[in-house]
């Protein structure tokens, strides 16, 4: 499984990004994909995640300011992301689990800097 994140930048304070994250090696069907963050000194948390037949999931701090998607058959996942506030600068990264098993795969990480 290969995962490739991109969309990331400088934004100013209420601004939007889009991320995406492309996969390959692997399928959807039967998988939760995920986007996580990774802020300075700070441990890795989940933002959002998403499956076949089960509603999106987020974090309390999203407050509905971002949408998670996916393209099952371009096998790409997104993360629309709006109302961006500085405390959301991070590396974001694209994670995938396929549901038989217990192994995460990550993407390489695309940085979001939000300047107040």
């Amino acid at each position: 499984v290969q995962l490739q994140a991109s969309g990331g930048g400088l934004v100013q304070a209420g601004g939007s990004l889009r991320l995406s994250c492309a996969a390959s090696g692997t399928t959807f069907s039967m998988a939760t994909m995920g986007w996580y963050r990774q802020a300075p000194g700070k441990e890795r948390e989940l933002v959002a995640t998403i499956a076949n037949g089960r509603s999106p999931n987020y974090a309390d701090f999203v407050q509905d300011r971002f949408t998670i998607s996916k393209d099952n058959a371009k096998l790409m996942v997104y993360l629309q992301m709006n109302n961006l506030k500085p405390e959301d600068t991070a590396v974001y990264y694209c994670s995938h689990r396929l549901w038989s098993s217990a192994r995460k795969y990550w993407g390489q990480g695309t940085l979001v800097t939000v300047s107040s």
